[in-house]
């Protein structure tokens, strides 16, 4: 607390500091790639990550594409780092907000059908590798698979630059129910065969934490249950 009387200025410590635990997800997906936080460029972080995503989680593909905005540095990260080329595969509405948000299925289902379409000139016939940052509720992603294939995709493998989503957040995600998360409720094979998809890997956590920066510092509760507060305050 820093008080201030008749221009004499005094710093009080009102308690001692807390451990500092940094959201994740607020790196993988609600960041704007542009921004930084506590002092690390959101953009190469995200990068990292699609290549550790690509060390951890080949695939043989013929393009890389992301689920925009963004999977879009992941999936550059990997495609570096599997010398597989980078393209666009789909264009985004960008008027259409977040869909995992929405209230109801009815809702997420129709942002999705107007949030994204296929660039088909450059999927048709071709081995996609789609690159996207997080599946939630599952409803995007399987949208998405159904597309892709329905434009012409020969095979379409998703590789997700974060762990599965288990856990229900209340401290930063929209996402109160484990019941509403489709990893919270289904192995990685079930969610394959739901979204349609011809592969699904995810990066593992270890690898998340060390694109980051290796350090022990961020709150993990979506991916592993563990929260950096009581439970009983969630």
């Amino acid at each position: 607390m820093v008080v201030i009387i008749d221009g004499d200025i005094k710093s009080v410590r009102t308690k001692e500091a807390e451990d500092k635990n940094i959201c994740l997800f607020e790196i993988i997906y609600l960041a704007r790639p542009d921004s930084k936080l506590d002092g690390k460029s959101i953009y190469l972080l995200r990068r990292e990550a699609g290549r550790n995503l690509a060390k951890e989680c080949p695939a043989e593909g013929d393009i890389v594409i992301s689920a925009p905005d963004s999977g879009t540095v992941a999936a550059i990260g990997y495609a570096e780092e599997s010398r597989i080329p980078y393209d666009e595969g789909l264009i985004k509405n960008r008027y259409v907000g977040r869909t995992f948000i929405q209230p109801t299925q009815e809702l997420r289902e129709q942002g999705i059908r107007i949030k994204l379409n296929v660039l088909k000139e450059n999927v048709e016939g071709r081995r996609v590798i789609l690159v996207d940052d997080s599946i939630v509720r599952g409803t995007t992603m399987k949208r998405i698979v159904g597309m892709l294939k329905g434009a012409g995709a020969k095979e379409v493998h998703v590789r997700i630059a974060a762990p599965p989503v288990k856990y229900p957040c209340n401290l930063g995600m929209h996402t109160p129910k484990k019941e509403s998360l489709i990893a919270g409720k289904k192995t990685v094979d079930e969610i394959k065969d739901v979204i349609g998809a011809d592969s699904l890997c995810y990066l593992s956590l270890e690898g998340l934490l060390e694109a980051v920066g290796g350090e022990n510092n961020y709150c993990t509760g979506c991916f592993s249950g563990q929260y950096p507060v009581n439970k009983d305050l969630l």
